[in-house]
């Protein structure tokens, strides 16, 4: 079965019974309002991040902090998922709502065999996948996943205020251009951006139909947009650190791997009393 970092719906359809699909949307309600047949809950803010744990403070790791590696490890198997598991994660964001967050968690212990679903639900839907609100039998749990550390690069805040300041480094912020220029806040506290990050919103890697553009088109958009900066010279941040590996996951189909994420992302900075950027 062919296998990330995308999956098509029709591909999924003819291989369900081999996998094990997650849905990574937050919020229990959207969950029991209608999933795909066989779908775990990997609820973005319970699973995917410490954002619902006793004490969590966005002020340091911003809204969606990563979990311990240790958790993550029991989380997966309580999953049923061990290092030869194939899993497909989607959600209701074309991958931007939680999707590709748990594909960079999986890629980032070193898992193969992860994939997003290409056009999310609705794709699916579309395609005859059955949506139901039933809850699917737990499967057999496994020991935690033998992994102890995350393998992909990450930085913190004082790292980035760093790469702000290096001209041989970009830091790229995936939020829409409205937010990167401070004129709208939806979320966080403040309007802005880090002073000195490039935007290209993570919206632009999709088409129309929400699938991802071709690897060929992605390609050429990164490498303009890095201009001659190594990938792996690039940090990559959202909002909260979601959203940021969908871009990841772009660079990845577009044959550039290598970029940092910047977990903590925007909703950390704009709480830290650094300064903030506004304007073109």
């Amino acid at each position: 079965m062919p296998f990330g970092p995308l999956i098509s719906p029709e591909v999924l359809s003819a291989s369900r019974p081999a996998i094990r699909l997650l849905d990574a949307r937050p919020g229990a309600e959207a969950y029991a309002a209608g999933h795909l047949e066989g779908a775990l809950h990997a609820d973005l803010n319970r699973c995917l991040s410490t954002a619902s744990d006793p004490g969590f403070d966005p002020s340091r790791g911003g809204r969606h902090p990563l979990p311990s590696p240790s958790a993550w490890a029991a989380r997966l198997g309580s999953w049923g998922i061990g290092p030869d598991t194939p899993v497909v994660a989607y959600d209701d964001a074309s991958g931007g709502n939680g999707a590709c967050r748990l594909w960079w968690m999986l890629k980032a212990f070193g898992h193969a065999g992860v994939a997003v679903l290409d056009g999310g639900l609705a794709a699916a839907a579309a395609a005859g996948i059955a949506v139901t609100g039933d809850v699917p039998e737990a499967p057999p749990a496994l020991p935690p996943y033998p992994c102890g550390r995350w393998g992909l690069p990450t930085v913190d805040i004082g790292t980035v205020e760093r790469q702000l300041k290096d001209p041989a480094r970009k830091v790229l912020d995936v939020r829409s251009r409205e937010r990167w220029r401070g004129e709208a806040e939806p979320i966080d506290p403040a309007a802005g951006r880090l002073p000195g990050t490039v935007n290209l919103p993570y919206t632009e890697n999709l088409e129309a139909d929400g699938r991802y553009k071709t690897p060929a088109a992605l390609r050429e958009m990164y490498l303009r947009l890095l201009d001659g900066t190594p990938a792996d010279h690039l940090t990559v941040h959202c909002g909260s650190g979601v959203t940021a590996c969908h871009t990841l996951l772009a660079l990845e189909l577009a044959g550039l791997p290598g970029a940092s994420l910047y977990v903590g992302s925007y909703s950390e900075w704009c709480r830290s009393g650094k300064p903030l950027g506004k304007g073109a």
